[in-house]
């Protein structure tokens, strides 16, 4: 049933406020979504390390590190990418900025950034490393104006991937392929490996990455006999199997790339459908109130008021002696239940784009149960519903466990039939769940019913071990999902990580090869 007051692990809430000091609604910032229109799905997604961990922050940097920059400083960082701040959820490990195109999560060590549609995430990078050395105090480079470089902080590592893209010819800056991506990460980073995981002639995926203790590139210079010299910054005080064994060790991060979704299923992302289902069980709650108040009613005047009301039908149907007005209409009609006068205004909020709609579709989808509220009672939610379609949640999922990690789950909708597409990613680890990485999927799976979808497992490794190990475990554990066929499997080995990518295609689905999109490097 809806509950408009919004239960306390959503955004809105009256004891999520609390700890979400600033909630900003940027009704312009939607205004790309009209069906309409082609709207690209697929996200470029960000990672930037400055650490291995947040107990390894450098001595210099500023107590809280990344978490003690000022929203406003992100906020104008996210002009350059071309989206804007709807919400933001803030606890003590992370906080989730919810986007007028996709999530942000800034921890102590690390920022994550995933957009989507024609934004221009990496037209932000340089920003991010500024605002690292200069406001979050991390070891940087001086500015030199005179050789072109500007201030930065010199990550601990950088991650960048995204799916093949559906639209690329409208893509923007450094969007355009893969190629000029890789050649704007290239102008930043020393070292960086660049992937394309996947079929060229099917669906795919790229990534890239550099190693740890990443090292900035220096300003290019005319002389090419000139050997290259490298920036000179203060290295991690624990060793580097620590550092890796402290951040990395821990981390583990499950990406669902979802297309061509069933139309039914997608319909309930769409605001007039949403509504539709607020107002039908917002009213069946409003019955269900009365006839309860009903009963309770009867049971208080047959024992304190005898006289007053009479027992008219064995069906507690209580009414006034004088038989003039009806107390209770048992009746199904809206407007005989209100006969009284007292109608019931169905809430404007319910009827509108925001996070009221929201909190409906991540409940009647069936999103919220993903991490659900009775295994950890202090998650929180904060989900918006866009006009006239178009979904997005952020999830904070603090560790039941006594002195577990913050971690975080998002979730990205675009419900139009020409260019339907979910995306699901998380960061929760399997050991926490007590369930199969496998039956996360079906679930979410579930929800959506895409035509085909891709599957990223990237789990950090023991350095000690040189061999394939848990993720590939856990890759085979994921041939199964009911209703699917395994198309594709692909696993790799990668410096610090062991990465499991698997695409899908339903059995029953008919829609034909993929779309392709752009042309490959």
């Amino acid at each position: 049933m809806v509950n408009t007051e919004i239960p306390n692990n959503h955004t809105l809430s009256p004891s999520s406020l609390s700890g979400t000091p600033l909630l900003t609604i940027n009704r312009d910032a939607t205004i790309d979504l009209d069906s309409t229109n082609a709207f690209e799905g697929p996200e470029k997604l960000l990672e930037v390390w400055f650490s291995a961990g947040p107990q390894s922050l450098p001595e210099a940097s500023a107590t809280g590190g990344l978490k003690m920059v000022p929203s406003e400083v992100w906020k104008d960082m996210l002009d350059l990418v071309n989206c804007k701040v709807l919400s933001i959820v803030e606890s003590e490990e992370v906080d989730a900025y919810l986007l007028s195109e996709s999530s942000m999560f800034v921890f102590p060590h690390k920022l994550i950034l995933k957009t989507c549609g024609t934004t221009t995430l990496l037209s932000g990078l340089p920003k991010i490393l500024e605002i690292a050395a200069l406001v979050a105090k991390f070891p940087h480079a001086q500015a030199d104006a005179a050789q072109g470089q500007p201030t930065a902080a010199a990550p601990y590592r950088v991650f960048y991937s995204r799916k093949n893209f559906l639209f690329p010819d409208r893509q923007r800056g450094p969007h355009r392929s893969w190629r000029n991506e890789v050649n704007s990460l290239d102008r930043l980073f020393v070292g960086g490996s660049a992937y394309m995981i996947g079929k060229m002639n099917g669906e795919h995926w790229y990534l890239y990455l550099t190693e740890p203790n990443t090292m900035l590139t220096p300003p290019a210079t005319p002389e090419r006999e000139q050997s290259i010299k490298v920036l000179d910054l203060p290295e991690c005080k624990l060793t580097a199997k620590r550092c890796s064994m402290e951040g990395e060790g821990q981390d583990e991060t499950l990406e669902l790339l979802m297309t061509d979704l069933e139309p039914e299923n997608a319909k309930q992302f769409y605001l007039d459908h949403a509504s539709a289902v607020a107002e039908g069980k917002y009213f069946q709650q409003a019955r269900e109130a009365r006839i309860d108040a009903q009963k309770h009613l009867g049971s208080i005047n047959d024992k304190d008021h005898a006289g007053v009301l009479e027992h008219n039908k064995p069906s507690n149907d209580w009414k006034l002696c004088d038989d003039s007005v009806d107390v209770f209409s048992n009746t199904s009609d809206e407007d005989s239940l209100f006969a009284s006068g007292d109608e019931l205004t169905f809430p404007q909020e319910l009827t509108t784009e925001g996070h009221a709609l929201g909190t409906v579709v991540s409940d009647s989808s069936g999103l919220s149960a993903v991490y659900p509220a009775a295994r950890y009672p202090d998650a929180r939610i904060d989900a918006y519903l866009f006009t006239p379609c178009g979904f997005s949640a952020n999830g904070v999922i603090p560790s039941p466990a006594t002195g577990g990690s913050t971690h975080y789950f998002t979730v990205h909708v675009t419900p139009e039939p020409h260019c339907s597409y979910a995306s699901f990613e998380t960061n929760v680890p399997a050991s926490q769940t007590g369930r199969e990485t496998a039956d996360v999927i079906q679930q979410v799976v579930g929800i959506f019913k895409p035509g085909r979808f891709s599957v990223t497992l990237f789990e950090a490794k023991d350095p000690a071990d040189d061999d394939i190990g848990l993720a590939k475990k856990k890759g085979s554990k994921l041939e199964a999902i009911k209703g699917y066929r395994r198309v594709d499997r692909i696993v790799h080995d990668l410096e610090g990580y062991e990465l499991v990518f698997k695409y899908y295609e339903r059995y029953d689905w008919e829609g034909g090869a993929p779309r392709l999109g752009e042309v490959v490097f």
